[in-house]
């Protein structure tokens, strides 16, 4: 660690790289990249012009009741006036970046990092603490094991800004605790443009290199089942039965024999996997209405990516971690097909703008994994494991947004919304088998399956469901008595209904079972004739708590004033009122109700004050003092007790009912300092206190390592930031015509945070069916929060031609250590730790013509390095390699023209 922290130390410089988070009334307002330039719409071609040049060249960004008032001494720069801590960027920024999705061009923004597929942590809080928007309308998370939405989910090409807010203003919803996203989608087209684009990528670990996979249906390459993984009809009957396999009514027998097939079971090794490939189009139009104007902006898109990781996954369970409870080595491919399309409608007439936009995403993933290691329990045995799995994440949502002058003195913006997201994970099918290497076993050389249920002779088949709606609507009224005042009032409700459902089944074979049918391969192990012959049945292994109901309602309150005090004096404050009913319950599944009181009843409310005051010292210098209070409540697959297994992290969790909201105080002081046009130095600190911050522990079941969540009794998080944003002319430097219109780009940022657990002797917690409610049974005082880095870097330098498309861009990143899951707390073993280590990356995009068309040609090359991933838990003498694989260097070409 030494390097990187040496490094980290000479970049204490930073950036918030670009642009306003809200544009004032009061100003002419920027108009729409999309209106700008007939190319903005594809962020690809809009960043062939910079933001920084071209002031009409403004991102488009839509947010709930902001205003901003401009007098006295502030000028017009839009960045300086916004009276919170924000980053934005534009698409020019996203496309200088060269990432493919949201997720990867935020993990550039100062204090913000990306963990596993896309979760965007802020200042180093987990996902819990950030929230997502979209045109200022809440989202809905397809993934059961998040609240936010994987923002890798959100390719760039449909997405005109991306805001990070970081300090609390009372327009925005009480949950918030290290920041608020904001996407923006693309608007309305000044002229009518179609541009098309392509693109192909490899991998070094996985392009061209052996993987496996199972054949699934013919349609898998679109990210769409044919039918091939609907539920059969005997497990179709069961379920609407209402009977429980336990109660000896149901032939189980029956609904196994048709379990298991080919296409589903058997996985084959890939010699040569593909490489990666993507195509997108977009297209815009609009009309003159006379004394309006209508536009019509859509976007499709679809890419197909395979990743191969070659893992090595060990656990303990021994205090001075010195003997492995297992240790295997597993290789898991997977492929991920992902299907995107908008359409966006957008009326705009005088100073006011109708936006109505329709987004649909499918993210797919066929998951297979074989692996090979054996346990404590059985040392000189070699354990096999194969799984294959198919999950379907889908999002629709529709919103209108309504933004309009109703005078000089009173504006009004409306907004409703409604998305649905699901999640769907049909047969997830698993086998072990178990060679015992024993001379008196007459099978001892041979991998066998005995399907008795013990210890690497077992295997089990899911199937999971996810469905929630979210309904949303909310008006923001804006009152300007006078030139330096604006007084805002704001409602906004939310109703959020998901339904979860999880089916798990073991098969069990009679012990009269010949050994030698135990060999088979899983498809021919349950064949009809084989589950037939020798009685093979099913057993459920969660009948208490198959299916859950969420809910949650929302009503808030505002009241906000922006105060232009002196000519270098302003304040921005409010209070927010918020009431929410969370309930999480089981659902009756069977004929007869359970007993279960796994349920979750919270109604809460609370007053949010917070406030900004900034002051003007000089023309190019300001400071910012920002303090709130915020809430943080707990997510919905936090509370639901229930068994959920992620494949990437080898780890099974469970719900805890018992969870309570999490109450947090935010200060922050900021200077900055705006030396040039949209170029900048900052420089800030910030301290958060978190009563009842929800954390994981872990917890052993048998042999199985559990992670849950519980509430810590206290937390502290403090930090500092510090941001560079320079641009250097070259024409002057160098009498070379190569350097005559280009400039040098240096972007840095650094990030320090520090947070500590505070568990004292004689605090409590509460943990459904747990023994204990000491909280120093699930927490160490002094521990960090999880997913939390000391030390965040960034650091971009490139070349930028500043009068056509020609830019050459080195991204240099860099995390720190964090947690990623508790050690056994009741045997006090260290934590888990993720060593993100320093990434590098090149992207290069250039202009160029062909048959008298111009093209935008990008190149990139990921993780030059060869930077690995590793997870592990380490006491100074003995070390356990939770989870690591080597990502490899990631190679992509794409080309886009716009007609």
């Amino acid at each position: 660690m030494a390097t990187p922290l040496k490094f980290a130390g000479l970049l204490l410089l930073s950036t918030a790289l670009v642009a306003p988070a809200a544009l004032a009334q009061e100003v002419p307002a920027p108009a729409d990249a999309t209106r700008s330039d007939p190319q903005a719409a594809d962020p690809a071609a809009a960043a062939g012009r910079s933001t920084a040049e071209d002031p009409e060249a403004a991102p488009d960004i839509s947010v709930p009741g902001s205003d901003i008032i401009v007098t006295g001494r502030r000028s017009a720069n839009v960045q300086k006036n916004i009276p919170a801590v924000v980053s934005v960027l534009s698409s020019a920024d996203i496309a200088r970046t060269g990432d493919g999705n949201i997720a990867g061009a935020l993990g550039r923004v100062t204090g913000l990092s990306v963990v596993g597929n896309g979760y965007v942590y802020v200042r180093g809080l987990g996902d819990r603490y950030s929230l997502a928007l979209l045109n200022g309308s809440p989202l809905p998370s397809p993934e059961p094991l998040k609240r936010v939405v994987p923002l890798d989910l959100f390719p760039t090409n449909i997405v005109s800004s991306s805001m990070v807010q970081k300090s609390y203003s009372a327009n925005y919803p009480g949950e918030f605790g290290g920041g608020v996203i904001n996407l923006t989608t693309n608007a309305v087209p000044a002229e009518s443009f179609l541009t098309i684009s392509g693109g192909i990528g490899a991998n070094t670990e996985t392009t061209y290199q052996m993987g496996y996979s199972y054949y699934g249906s013919k349609s898998d390459w679109t990210g769409f089942d044919n039918g091939s993984r609907d539920i059969p009809p005997a497990l179709a009957a069961f379920f609407a039965s209402g009977e429980r396999i336990s109660s000896g009514n149901v032939d189980s027998t029956a609904i196994a024999a048709e379990m298991v097939r080919f296409s589903k079971g058997t996985v084959q090794r890939i010699k040569d996997i593909d490489p990666n490939y993507s195509a997108t189009i977009s297209g815009g139009t609009s009309f003159d209405l006379g004394g309006s104007t209508l536009g019509l902006i859509a976007t499709a898109g679809y890419s197909n990516k395979w990743t191969t990781r070659d893992q090595r996954q060990q656990n303990s369970i021994t205090p001075d971690l010195s003997a492995l409870n297992s240790d295997f080595q597993r290789v898991t491919t997977d492929n991920r097909i992902v299907v995107n399309g908008l359409l966006g409608l957008g009326l705009e007439f005088g100073d006011n703008k109708i936006r109505w936009t329709n987004l649909y995403i499918r993210d797919t993933l066929k998951h297979t994994r074989m692996g090979l290691g054996n346990t404590q329990t059985q040392p000189t045995s070699d354990i096999m494991e194969q799984d294959t799995a198919w999950y379907e994440r889908q999002l629709i949502d529709t919103q209108v947004v309504g933004e309009f002058k109703l005078s000089p003195a009173f504006s009004l913006d409306v907004r409703g919304g409604f998305a649905n997201s699901q999640r769907e994970a049909p047969y997830e099918l698993s086998f072990e088998y178990i060679r015992t290497n024993a001379a008196a076993d007459p099978y001892g050389n041979l991998f066998v399956n005995r399907l008795n249920g013990n210890t690497g002779q077992t295997a089990t088949v899911s199937f999971s469901d996810l469905n929630e709606d979210l309904w949303s609507g909310g008006a923001d009224l804006t009152w300007k008595p006078s030139a330096d005042m604006a007084l805002t009032a704001g409602y906004a409700y939310v109703d959020t209904n998901r339904t979860s459902s999880r089916r798990d089944f073991q098969f069990r074979a009679s012990s009269d079972m010949p050994e030698g049918v135990g060999v088979l391969r899983p498809d021919l192990l349950l064949a009809p004739g084989i589950v037939n012959a020798y009685d093979i049945a099913l057993i459920e292994t969660n009948e208490g708590n198959p299916a859950f109901r969420a809910t949650l309602k929302n009503h808030a309150g505002y009241g906000k004033l922006n105060w232009q005090i002196l000519d270098d004096l302003s304040l921005d404050a409010g209070v927010r009122y918020e009431t929410a009913k969370l309930n999480v319950s089981p659902l009756q599944v069977f004929s007869t109700p359970g007993a279960s009181t796994a349920s979750t009843q919270l109604d809460n409310d609370y007053w949010l004050p917070s406030g900004t005051l900034t002051w003007q010292m000089r023309d190019d210098m300001q400071v910012r003092l920002n303090a709130s209070k915020t809430i943080a409540r707990p997510q919905f697959r936090e509370l639901i007790y229930q068994f959920y297994f992620d494949p990437d992290t080898n780890r099974r969790y469970q719900g805890n009912p018992y969870l309570q909201d999490s109450k947090l105080f935010n200060a922050e002081a900021r200077y900055e300092w705006y030396f040039a046009r949209d170029q900048r130095f900052t420089l800030s600190g910030f301290y958060k206190t978190i009563d009842n911050p929800i954390e994981t522990f872990i917890s052993l079941n048998s042999d199985a390592f559990i992670t849950s969540f519980a509430n810590a009794p206290k937390a502290d998080l403090y930090g500092g930031e510090v941001e560079l944003q320079k641009y250097f002319d070259l024409s002057s430097m160098s009498d070379s015509a190569f350097f005559s219109t280009r400039r040098l780009v240096t972007i840095a940022n650094y990030t320090y945070t520090k947070s500590k657990l505070k568990v004292k002797e004689g605090d409590t917690t509460a943990v459904f069916g747990a023994s204990s409610t000491l909280a120093t049974d699930y927490f160490r005082n002094g521990s960090p929060l999880t997913g939390q880095s000391d030390h965040l870097v960034n650091f971009q330098f490139g070349l930028e031609d500043q009068d056509r498309l020609s830019q050459q861009t080195l991204i240099l990143s860099y995390a720190s250590k964090r947690v990623t899951s508790r050690g056994l707390a009741n045997q006090d073993q260290p934590d888990v730790y993720e060593h993100p280590g320093i990434n590098l990356d090149f992207v290069a995009r250039q202009g160029v013509y062909v048959a008298g068309r111009q093209f935008d040609a990008k190149f990139e090359v990921r993780n030059i390095l060869g930077n690995d991933y590793e997870e592990s838990q380490s006491n100074g003498t003995n070390k356990v390699i939770y989870n690591a694989y080597n990502y490899g260097t990631t190679f992509n070409f794409s080309l886009s023209t716009t007609f």
